[in-house]
């Protein structure tokens, strides 16, 4: 289960076709993504005009509007773009790591993990740093289980990988069942709602907007090389890629954007799946282009289904994973229907 042979480029097709897409997509998604958080800031209980907006963004005085959309809506809003774009990053990295449209930090239970680390931490009365580390060990823990129990005869296929991510996943599933029997009352429902993913009562978004921005200048440098991991393992060493080191350094960095994401918006599913796979068939497989591009788009997704979460059934809300799910479910079928 490998990504298929036509959406894999030759080295001088993506030499000829990657800057001038990189020159139309980057900048319409960038595009793209602004107009949705002014959209998104614009939208609730209390309208606020382009004109309100635009005099909050020039410092000045808008009343209840600047208080309502810096206050509530400017947090929620970075929030959630941020954790689109870290789950999309991861999803893009794992793709290409297991060689799989299939794989994503949710179905190889680096999300799991991710939350079991999470609801100990809430579970002991961890704030901060502290509750973000547990959850970076949860994550950790998580994908050393996984690529340990997937190594076997003929070593760590996509295929057993992905089965024994989904076997891990279903494991932390039934660890989290059991932290929320046992937890009080008190502290189920937010627990509940964090498990479903809630932009709406979202951690400060300062540290996940650093994590994006030092993930992608952290893996745009490793992108030549990716480009021939995707190849295979063989190529990539016979053309001089340190492939363990490379394959240990995208675990640490897929597993650490993942937990900053679970701990900024909770476990919010399939956003690693659905956008990276659309970039890849919208743009192809060039690593220089599809990181970036699938930050961006994961930012625009995750930020569009929470605006549509907080406003479909207004004054209620809907957690912001069960729109993600009802994107993801079906697309996850399509593909592994098209895969066999």
């Amino acid at each position: 289960m490998s990504i298929p042979a036509d959406a894999m480029q030759s080295p001088a097709s993506v030499r000829t076709r990657t800057p001038r897409r990189r020159t139309l997509a980057l900048p319409l998604l960038a595009i793209g993504l602004l107009l949705s958080i002014s959209l998104s800031l614009s939208l609730g209980s209390v309208p606020v005009s382009p004109a309100q907006l635009w005099q909050i963004a020039t410092g000045g005085d808008a009343g209840v509007a600047g208080d309502v959309v810096l206050g509530l809506r400017l947090p929620r809003v970075l929030a959630a773009a941020a954790c689109g774009g870290l789950l999309a990053l991861a999803g893009a990295l794992m793709q290409v790591l297991l060689r799989n449209p299939l794989a994503d930090p949710y179905v190889l239970g680096i999300s799991g993990g991710a939350s079991v680390g999470a609801l100990l931490a809430m579970t002991a009365g961890l704030a901060g740093a502290l509750f973000e580390l547990s959850a970076f060990a949860g994550a950790l823990a998580a994908m050393a289980l996984v690529f340990g129990l997937a190594h076997g005869e003929g070593g760590r296929t996509p295929t057993r990988l992905l089965l024994t991510g989904v076997i891990v996943s279903a494991g932390c599933g039934a660890a989290v069942s059991f932290m929320l029997t046992v937890a009080n009352e008190q502290s189920l429902r937010g627990m509940l709602f964090w498990l479903m993913g809630d932009a709406g009562v979202a951690a400060p978004p300062a540290a996940a907007l650093w994590a994006l921005a030092i993930g992608v200048l952290v893996c745009m440098p490793l992108a030549r090389d990716l480009n021939l991991l995707a190849r295979g393992d063989l190529t990539a060493q016979t053309l001089g890629v340190p492939v363990l080191r490379l394959r240990l350094a995208i675990y640490l960095i897929a597993s650490a954007l993942t937990a900053v994401a679970v701990t900024t918006v909770g476990a919010v599913g399939f956003v690693g799946l659905v956008v990276p796979h659309l970039m890849r068939l919208a743009l192809g497989n060039d690593q220089r282009l599809l990181l970036p591009a699938s930050a961006l788009a994961g930012a625009l997704l995750l930020l569009l289904a929470d605006t549509a979460a907080r406003t479909l059934i207004a004054p209620a809300q809907l957690p912001v994973g069960v729109l993600t799910a009802l994107l993801g479910v079906p697309v996850f079928l399509f593909l592994l229907y098209r895969r066999q």
